[in-house]
Protein backbone atom coordinates (compact mmCIF):
# COMPACT_ATOMS: atom_id res chain seq x y z
CA UNK A 1 0.00 0.00 0.00
CA UNK A 2 1.56 3.22 -1.09
CA UNK A 3 1.50 5.09 2.20
CA UNK A 4 5.17 6.01 1.77
CA UNK A 5 8.23 5.03 -0.22
CA UNK A 6 11.37 3.09 0.58
CA UNK A 7 13.34 6.27 1.17
CA UNK A 8 14.73 6.69 -2.34
CA UNK A 9 17.66 5.11 -4.10
CA UNK A 10 20.18 7.95 -4.06
CA UNK A 11 22.32 9.47 -1.32
CA UNK A 12 20.86 12.21 0.90
CA UNK A 13 22.08 15.72 0.56
CA UNK A 14 21.79 19.02 2.39
CA UNK A 15 20.08 17.64 5.50
CA UNK A 16 21.30 18.14 9.07
CA UNK A 17 22.86 15.19 10.92
CA UNK A 18 20.52 13.05 13.02
CA UNK A 19 21.19 12.63 16.73
CA UNK A 20 20.21 9.59 18.78
CA UNK A 21 17.36 11.17 20.71
CA UNK A 22 15.87 12.63 17.55
CA UNK A 23 16.05 9.23 15.85
CA UNK A 24 14.25 7.56 18.76
CA UNK A 25 11.54 10.23 18.77
CA UNK A 26 11.03 9.92 15.03
CA UNK A 27 10.69 6.14 15.22
CA UNK A 28 8.17 6.32 18.05
CA UNK A 29 6.09 8.91 16.19
CA UNK A 30 6.19 7.83 12.56
CA UNK A 31 5.89 4.06 12.83
CA UNK A 32 2.64 3.77 14.81
CA UNK A 33 0.11 6.40 13.70
CA UNK A 34 -2.87 5.66 15.88
CA UNK A 35 -6.59 6.17 15.37
CA UNK A 36 -9.69 4.09 14.66
CA UNK A 37 -8.91 1.53 11.94
CA UNK A 38 -10.31 2.84 8.66
CA UNK A 39 -7.84 2.20 5.83
CA UNK A 40 -6.82 -1.07 4.20
CA UNK A 41 -4.44 -1.84 1.38
CA UNK A 42 -2.63 -4.72 -0.24
CA UNK A 43 0.72 -5.26 -1.94
CA UNK A 44 0.61 -8.13 -4.42
CA UNK A 45 3.82 -9.67 -5.73
CA UNK A 46 3.74 -11.93 -8.77
CA UNK A 47 6.25 -14.13 -10.54
CA UNK A 48 6.23 -13.52 -14.29
CA UNK A 49 6.26 -16.72 -16.35
CA UNK A 50 5.91 -17.67 -19.97
CA UNK A 51 2.24 -18.52 -20.37
CA UNK A 52 2.83 -21.72 -22.37
CA UNK A 53 6.30 -22.75 -21.15
CA UNK A 54 6.48 -21.83 -17.47
CA UNK A 55 9.52 -24.01 -16.83
CA UNK A 56 11.56 -21.99 -19.35
CA UNK A 57 13.00 -18.76 -17.87
CA UNK A 58 11.63 -15.59 -19.46
CA UNK A 59 14.29 -13.76 -21.44
CA UNK A 60 15.46 -10.42 -20.11
CA UNK A 61 14.28 -8.48 -23.17
CA UNK A 62 10.75 -9.88 -22.82
CA UNK A 63 10.65 -8.80 -19.17
CA UNK A 64 11.89 -5.35 -20.15
CA UNK A 65 9.11 -5.12 -22.74
CA UNK A 66 6.57 -6.16 -20.11
CA UNK A 67 7.95 -3.56 -17.72
CA UNK A 68 7.46 -0.81 -20.28
CA UNK A 69 3.92 -1.95 -21.09
CA UNK A 70 2.84 -2.19 -17.45
CA UNK A 71 4.36 1.15 -16.44
CA UNK A 72 2.29 2.81 -19.18
CA UNK A 73 -1.03 1.46 -17.85
CA UNK A 74 -3.36 3.91 -16.06
CA UNK A 75 -3.53 1.86 -12.85
CA UNK A 76 -4.67 2.91 -9.42
CA UNK A 77 -1.86 0.89 -7.83
CA UNK A 78 1.82 1.73 -7.91
CA UNK A 79 3.82 -0.61 -10.16
CA UNK A 80 7.31 -1.71 -9.16
CA UNK A 81 9.57 -4.64 -9.96
CA UNK A 82 11.64 -6.80 -7.64
CA UNK A 83 15.27 -7.76 -8.41
CA UNK A 84 14.34 -11.02 -10.16
CA UNK A 85 11.69 -9.37 -12.32
CA UNK A 86 8.74 -10.07 -10.00
CA UNK A 87 5.89 -7.62 -10.45
CA UNK A 88 4.53 -5.77 -7.42
CA UNK A 89 1.24 -3.87 -7.35
CA UNK A 90 0.86 -1.65 -4.27
CA UNK A 91 -2.67 -0.38 -3.78
CA UNK A 92 -3.53 3.02 -2.49
CA UNK A 93 -5.03 3.14 1.01
CA UNK A 94 -8.71 2.32 0.56
CA UNK A 95 -11.56 3.43 2.77
CA UNK A 96 -13.04 -0.07 2.93
CA UNK A 97 -12.29 -3.68 2.10
CA UNK A 98 -14.74 -3.50 -0.80
CA UNK A 99 -13.01 -0.48 -2.32
CA UNK A 100 -9.61 -2.15 -1.98
CA UNK A 101 -10.85 -5.34 -3.65
CA UNK A 102 -12.59 -3.58 -6.51
CA UNK A 103 -9.72 -1.26 -7.43
CA UNK A 104 -7.11 -4.02 -7.13
CA UNK A 105 -9.19 -6.46 -9.17
CA UNK A 106 -9.55 -3.86 -11.93
CA UNK A 107 -5.80 -3.24 -11.93
CA UNK A 108 -5.08 -6.97 -12.12
CA UNK A 109 -7.46 -7.41 -15.02
CA UNK A 110 -5.64 -4.66 -16.89
CA UNK A 111 -2.24 -6.21 -16.08
CA UNK A 112 -3.29 -9.66 -17.29
CA UNK A 113 -4.73 -8.20 -20.49
CA UNK A 114 -1.53 -6.27 -21.16
CA UNK A 115 0.74 -9.26 -20.55
CA UNK A 116 -1.28 -11.74 -22.58
CA UNK A 117 -0.20 -10.48 -26.04
CA UNK A 118 3.40 -10.85 -24.84
CA UNK A 119 2.79 -14.50 -23.97
CA UNK A 120 3.39 -13.76 -20.28
CA UNK A 121 1.30 -14.34 -17.18
CA UNK A 122 1.51 -13.23 -13.51
CA UNK A 123 1.80 -16.31 -11.31
CA UNK A 124 0.84 -16.44 -7.63
CA UNK A 125 3.32 -18.75 -5.92
CA UNK A 126 5.38 -18.06 -2.81
CA UNK A 127 8.61 -19.32 -4.43
CA UNK A 128 9.40 -19.96 -8.06
CA UNK A 129 9.13 -23.77 -8.27
CA UNK A 130 11.57 -24.22 -11.16
CA UNK A 131 14.11 -21.47 -11.70
CA UNK A 132 17.33 -20.60 -9.83
CA UNK A 133 17.78 -16.99 -8.69
CA UNK A 134 18.65 -14.61 -11.51
CA UNK A 135 18.97 -10.93 -10.63
CA UNK A 136 17.84 -8.65 -13.43
CA UNK A 137 17.86 -5.26 -11.72
CA UNK A 138 21.34 -3.79 -11.47
CA UNK A 139 21.03 -0.90 -9.04
CA UNK A 140 23.26 0.16 -6.13
CA UNK A 141 20.53 -0.81 -3.65
CA UNK A 142 20.34 -4.39 -4.87
CA UNK A 143 24.09 -4.72 -5.36
CA UNK A 144 24.53 -3.74 -1.72
CA UNK A 145 21.69 -5.96 -0.55
CA UNK A 146 23.16 -8.98 -2.30
CA UNK A 147 26.58 -8.34 -0.77
CA UNK A 148 25.15 -7.93 2.73
CA UNK A 149 22.88 -10.98 2.62
CA UNK A 150 25.51 -13.21 0.99
CA UNK A 151 27.42 -13.05 4.27
CA UNK A 152 24.75 -15.26 5.84
CA UNK A 153 24.27 -17.75 3.00
CA UNK A 154 22.25 -18.28 -0.18
CA UNK A 155 18.77 -17.45 1.18
CA UNK A 156 19.13 -13.75 0.39
CA UNK A 157 19.53 -14.22 -3.35
CA UNK A 158 16.55 -16.55 -3.54
CA UNK A 159 14.46 -14.13 -1.49
CA UNK A 160 15.38 -11.23 -3.77
CA UNK A 161 14.75 -13.00 -7.07
CA UNK A 162 12.37 -15.94 -6.57
CA UNK A 163 9.76 -15.10 -3.92
CA UNK A 164 6.35 -13.44 -4.00
CA UNK A 165 3.78 -12.59 -1.35
CA UNK A 166 0.46 -11.04 -0.43
CA UNK A 167 1.15 -8.21 2.00
CA UNK A 168 -1.86 -6.87 3.86
CA UNK A 169 -1.64 -3.28 5.13
CA UNK A 170 -3.86 -2.14 8.00
CA UNK A 171 -4.03 0.90 10.24
CA UNK A 172 -1.97 0.62 13.41
CA UNK A 173 -5.05 0.93 15.63
CA UNK A 174 -6.42 3.08 18.40
CA UNK A 175 -4.32 4.73 21.08
CA UNK A 176 -6.51 3.36 23.87
CA UNK A 177 -6.32 -0.32 24.88
CA UNK A 178 -8.96 -2.74 23.65
CA UNK A 179 -9.62 -5.07 20.72
CA UNK A 180 -8.65 -2.33 18.23
CA UNK A 181 -5.86 -0.79 20.32
CA UNK A 182 -2.48 -0.60 18.61
CA UNK A 183 -0.73 -2.55 21.37
CA UNK A 184 -3.20 -5.42 21.11
CA UNK A 185 -3.01 -5.41 17.31
CA UNK A 186 0.78 -5.45 17.39
CA UNK A 187 0.75 -8.50 19.67
CA UNK A 188 -1.97 -10.14 17.59
CA UNK A 189 0.13 -9.75 14.44
CA UNK A 190 2.90 -11.92 15.84
CA UNK A 191 0.61 -14.69 17.12
CA UNK A 192 -1.99 -14.76 14.37
CA UNK A 193 0.86 -14.34 11.89
CA UNK A 194 1.96 -17.93 12.43
CA UNK A 195 -1.59 -19.12 11.72
CA UNK A 196 -1.65 -17.07 8.51
CA UNK A 197 1.66 -18.65 7.44
CA UNK A 198 0.17 -22.12 7.93
CA UNK A 199 -3.20 -21.38 6.32
CA UNK A 200 -1.81 -19.76 3.17
CA UNK A 201 1.43 -21.74 2.78
CA UNK A 202 1.94 -22.04 -0.98
CA UNK A 203 5.59 -22.77 -1.73
CA UNK A 204 6.53 -26.44 -1.24
CA UNK A 205 8.72 -26.71 -4.36
CA UNK A 206 12.04 -25.26 -5.43
CA UNK A 207 14.28 -26.07 -8.40
CA UNK A 208 11.72 -28.61 -9.55
CA UNK A 209 11.74 -30.66 -6.34
CA UNK A 210 9.71 -30.76 -3.13
CA UNK A 211 11.33 -29.13 -0.13
CA UNK A 212 10.65 -30.06 3.48
CA UNK A 213 8.48 -26.93 3.92
CA UNK A 214 4.90 -26.02 3.07
CA UNK A 215 6.11 -22.41 2.98
CA UNK A 216 9.62 -22.51 1.62
CA UNK A 217 9.32 -18.75 1.23
CA UNK A 218 8.92 -18.27 4.98
CA UNK A 219 11.90 -20.54 5.67
CA UNK A 220 14.03 -18.44 3.33
CA UNK A 221 13.01 -15.15 4.93
CA UNK A 222 13.81 -16.53 8.38
CA UNK A 223 17.32 -17.45 7.18
CA UNK A 224 18.28 -14.08 5.66
CA UNK A 225 20.62 -13.03 8.45
CA UNK A 226 20.54 -12.89 12.27
CA UNK A 227 18.85 -9.46 12.47
CA UNK A 228 16.91 -8.29 9.45
CA UNK A 229 13.92 -10.70 9.43
CA UNK A 230 13.48 -10.77 13.21
CA UNK A 231 10.61 -9.12 15.08
CA UNK A 232 11.26 -6.94 18.12
CA UNK A 233 9.66 -7.93 21.42
CA UNK A 234 5.87 -7.58 21.14
CA UNK A 235 5.20 -6.57 24.72
CA UNK A 236 3.16 -3.67 26.12
CA UNK A 237 5.42 -0.93 24.67
CA UNK A 238 5.64 -1.53 20.91
CA UNK A 239 6.86 1.98 20.09
CA UNK A 240 9.85 1.70 22.38
CA UNK A 241 10.58 -1.88 21.31
CA UNK A 242 10.50 -0.98 17.62
CA UNK A 243 12.65 2.13 18.07
CA UNK A 244 15.30 0.14 19.91
CA UNK A 245 15.15 -2.67 17.34
CA UNK A 246 15.65 -0.32 14.40
CA UNK A 247 18.59 1.51 15.97
CA UNK A 248 20.31 -1.69 17.13
CA UNK A 249 20.04 -3.51 13.78
CA UNK A 250 23.10 -3.29 11.51
CA UNK A 251 22.71 -1.03 8.52
CA UNK A 252 22.62 -2.84 5.19
CA UNK A 253 24.50 -0.15 3.30
CA UNK A 254 25.54 3.49 3.26
CA UNK A 255 24.47 5.34 0.15
CA UNK A 256 27.19 7.17 -1.74
CA UNK A 257 27.31 9.97 -4.33
CA UNK A 258 29.13 7.80 -6.84
CA UNK A 259 30.38 4.27 -7.26
CA UNK A 260 29.14 1.25 -5.32
CA UNK A 261 27.56 1.84 -1.96
CA UNK A 262 29.60 0.73 1.04
CA UNK A 263 28.35 -2.33 2.92
CA UNK A 264 29.68 -2.21 6.49
CA UNK A 265 29.73 -5.39 8.53
CA UNK A 266 27.94 -5.11 11.87
CA UNK A 267 27.58 -1.31 12.04
CA UNK A 268 24.28 -0.62 13.82
CA UNK A 269 22.37 2.56 13.08
CA UNK A 270 22.93 3.63 16.69
CA UNK A 271 26.70 3.19 16.29
CA UNK A 272 26.57 5.07 13.00
CA UNK A 273 24.93 8.03 14.74
CA UNK A 274 27.47 7.95 17.57
CA UNK A 275 30.56 7.68 15.37
CA UNK A 276 29.41 9.77 12.41
CA UNK A 277 31.58 7.68 10.11
CA UNK A 278 31.96 7.38 7.18
CA UNK A 279 29.55 10.36 7.17
CA UNK A 280 26.89 11.47 9.67
CA UNK A 281 23.48 9.91 9.01
CA UNK A 282 20.46 12.10 8.29
CA UNK A 283 16.68 11.57 8.43
CA UNK A 284 16.61 10.09 4.90
CA UNK A 285 19.14 7.46 6.01
CA UNK A 286 16.84 6.41 8.84
CA UNK A 287 13.89 6.10 6.47
CA UNK A 288 16.01 4.05 4.11
CA UNK A 289 17.30 1.83 6.93
CA UNK A 290 13.72 0.96 7.90
CA UNK A 291 13.07 -0.15 4.33
CA UNK A 292 15.92 -2.70 4.62
CA UNK A 293 14.37 -4.43 7.65
CA UNK A 294 12.14 -7.39 6.81
CA UNK A 295 10.34 -8.56 9.96
CA UNK A 296 7.03 -10.40 9.51
CA UNK A 297 5.22 -7.22 10.56
CA UNK A 298 6.74 -3.85 9.72
CA UNK A 299 5.21 -0.70 11.25
CA UNK A 300 5.37 2.17 8.77
CA UNK A 301 2.66 4.35 10.24
CA UNK A 302 0.36 1.49 9.32
CA UNK A 303 1.04 -2.23 9.92
CA UNK A 304 2.50 -4.12 6.97
CA UNK A 305 1.86 -7.87 7.38
CA UNK A 306 4.48 -9.63 5.27
CA UNK A 307 4.14 -13.33 6.12
CA UNK A 308 1.61 -14.58 3.54
CA UNK A 309 2.70 -16.51 0.44
CA UNK A 310 1.40 -15.35 -2.93
CA UNK A 311 -1.72 -17.31 -3.87
CA UNK A 312 -2.56 -18.97 -7.19
CA UNK A 313 -5.85 -18.54 -9.02
CA UNK A 314 -7.47 -15.39 -10.35
CA UNK A 315 -9.07 -14.58 -6.98
CA UNK A 316 -6.54 -16.31 -4.71
CA UNK A 317 -5.27 -13.01 -3.31
CA UNK A 318 -8.78 -12.02 -2.20
CA UNK A 319 -8.93 -14.52 0.64
CA UNK A 320 -5.89 -13.52 2.70
CA UNK A 321 -6.75 -9.86 2.22
CA UNK A 322 -10.36 -10.31 3.30
CA UNK A 323 -9.75 -12.73 6.15
CA UNK A 324 -6.88 -10.76 7.65
CA UNK A 325 -8.80 -7.49 7.44
CA UNK A 326 -11.85 -9.05 9.09
CA UNK A 327 -9.82 -10.54 11.94
CA UNK A 328 -8.15 -7.23 12.75
CA UNK A 329 -10.76 -4.59 11.97
CA UNK A 330 -14.00 -6.17 13.18
CA UNK A 331 -14.01 -5.73 17.00
CA UNK A 332 -15.94 -8.95 17.70
CA UNK A 333 -13.71 -11.04 15.46
CA UNK A 334 -10.57 -9.40 16.85
CA UNK A 335 -11.57 -10.30 20.40
CA UNK A 336 -12.43 -13.89 19.47
CA UNK A 337 -9.19 -14.39 17.59
CA UNK A 338 -7.05 -12.84 20.30
CA UNK A 339 -8.48 -15.27 22.87
CA UNK A 340 -7.85 -18.10 20.42
CA UNK A 341 -4.23 -17.32 19.55
CA UNK A 342 -3.02 -15.96 22.90
CA UNK A 343 -2.35 -19.49 24.23
CA UNK A 344 -0.05 -20.06 21.24
CA UNK A 345 2.48 -17.77 22.91
CA UNK A 346 3.49 -20.74 25.06
CA UNK A 347 4.07 -22.88 21.99
CA UNK A 348 6.18 -20.13 20.42
CA UNK A 349 8.76 -20.15 23.19
CA UNK A 350 11.19 -17.33 23.98
CA UNK A 351 12.55 -16.81 20.46
CA UNK A 352 11.12 -13.94 18.39
CA UNK A 353 9.04 -14.44 15.26
CA UNK A 354 9.76 -15.86 12.74
CA UNK A 355 12.53 -17.88 14.40
CA UNK A 356 10.51 -19.47 17.17
CA UNK A 357 9.06 -22.96 17.26
CA UNK A 358 5.50 -21.92 16.40
CA UNK A 359 6.47 -20.06 13.23
CA UNK A 360 8.80 -22.88 12.21
CA UNK A 361 6.00 -25.42 12.60
CA UNK A 362 3.66 -23.21 10.60
CA UNK A 363 6.10 -22.92 7.69
CA UNK A 364 7.08 -26.60 7.78
CA UNK A 365 3.79 -28.32 8.52
CA UNK A 366 1.02 -25.95 7.47
CA UNK A 367 -2.36 -27.05 8.79
CA UNK A 368 -1.24 -30.64 9.29
CA UNK A 369 -0.14 -29.27 12.69
CA UNK A 370 -3.13 -29.99 15.01
CA UNK A 371 -2.72 -26.87 17.15
CA UNK A 372 -2.49 -24.56 14.16
CA UNK A 373 -5.39 -26.32 12.46
CA UNK A 374 -7.62 -25.79 15.50
CA UNK A 375 -6.69 -22.11 15.70
CA UNK A 376 -7.25 -21.65 11.96
CA UNK A 377 -10.73 -23.16 12.20
CA UNK A 378 -11.77 -20.63 14.86
CA UNK A 379 -10.14 -17.74 13.00
CA UNK A 380 -11.85 -18.57 9.71
CA UNK A 381 -15.18 -19.00 11.44
CA UNK A 382 -14.81 -15.55 13.01
CA UNK A 383 -13.76 -14.03 9.69
CA UNK A 384 -16.69 -15.54 7.79
CA UNK A 385 -19.08 -14.07 10.35
CA UNK A 386 -17.34 -10.68 10.27
CA UNK A 387 -17.14 -10.18 6.50
CA UNK A 388 -20.85 -9.28 6.08
CA UNK A 389 -20.50 -6.78 8.92
CA UNK A 390 -17.62 -5.16 7.02
CA UNK A 391 -19.78 -4.90 3.89
CA UNK A 392 -17.80 -7.50 1.94
CA UNK A 393 -19.32 -8.40 -1.41
CA UNK A 394 -20.81 -11.78 -2.20
CA UNK A 395 -17.77 -12.52 -4.36
CA UNK A 396 -15.42 -12.00 -1.43
CA UNK A 397 -17.57 -13.98 1.00
CA UNK A 398 -17.86 -16.87 -1.45
CA UNK A 399 -14.10 -16.93 -2.05
CA UNK A 400 -13.38 -17.05 1.69
CA UNK A 401 -16.02 -19.74 2.30
CA UNK A 402 -14.70 -21.81 -0.60
CA UNK A 403 -11.15 -21.59 0.72
CA UNK A 404 -12.40 -22.68 4.16
CA UNK A 405 -14.18 -25.70 2.76
CA UNK A 406 -11.34 -26.76 0.49
CA UNK A 407 -8.46 -26.25 2.90
CA UNK A 408 -9.09 -25.15 6.48
CA UNK A 409 -11.93 -27.59 7.21
CA UNK A 410 -9.75 -30.42 5.91
CA UNK A 411 -6.53 -29.43 7.67
CA UNK A 412 -4.87 -28.59 4.37
CA UNK A 413 -3.23 -25.56 2.73
CA UNK A 414 -2.58 -24.61 -0.91
CA UNK A 415 0.89 -26.16 -0.74
CA UNK A 416 -0.74 -29.58 -0.39
CA UNK A 417 -2.25 -29.22 -3.88
CA UNK A 418 0.69 -27.64 -5.63
CA UNK A 419 2.90 -30.60 -6.62
CA UNK A 420 0.01 -32.21 -8.52
CA UNK A 421 -1.17 -28.94 -10.06
CA UNK A 422 2.28 -28.13 -11.43
CA UNK A 423 3.07 -31.60 -12.76
CA UNK A 424 3.73 -31.71 -16.54
CA UNK A 425 0.99 -33.59 -18.37
CA UNK A 426 -0.62 -34.35 -21.68
CA UNK A 427 0.29 -33.62 -25.26
CA UNK A 428 1.99 -30.37 -24.36
CA UNK A 429 4.76 -32.37 -22.73
CA UNK A 430 7.15 -31.09 -20.05
CA UNK A 431 6.73 -27.48 -19.13
CA UNK A 432 2.95 -27.22 -19.43
CA UNK A 433 0.64 -26.55 -16.52
CA UNK A 434 -1.94 -29.18 -15.77
CA UNK A 435 -5.53 -28.31 -16.66
CA UNK A 436 -6.32 -27.68 -13.00
CA UNK A 437 -3.72 -24.95 -12.51
CA UNK A 438 -4.57 -21.34 -13.23
CA UNK A 439 -1.71 -18.97 -12.35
Amino acid sequence: MSYDTSGGHGPPGGSPPLDEGEAEDLLRCICFKTGPPRKVGVELEWLIHDRDRPRVPVEHDRLEAATAVLRALPLSAAVTFEPGGQLELSSRPAGSLTECVETTAADLAAVRAALDPLGLVPVGLGVDPWHPPRRLLREPRYDAMETALDRSGPAGRVMMCNTASVQVCLDAGEEEPGPLGYGRRWQLCHLLGAVLVAVFANSPLRLGRPTSWRSTRQSLWAALDPWRPVAPPHGPLPREAWAGHVLDTPVMCIREDSGPWSVPDGLTFRDWIRTGAPRPPVRADLDYHISTLFPPVRPRGHLELRMIDAQYGADGWLVPLAVTTALFDDPEAAETVFRTVAPLAGAAGPEPAPLNALWTRAARDGLSDPELRAAAAVCFGAALEALPRLGASGRVQEAAAGFHDRYVARGRCPADDLPALLAPIGPGGPGHHSEGFRP
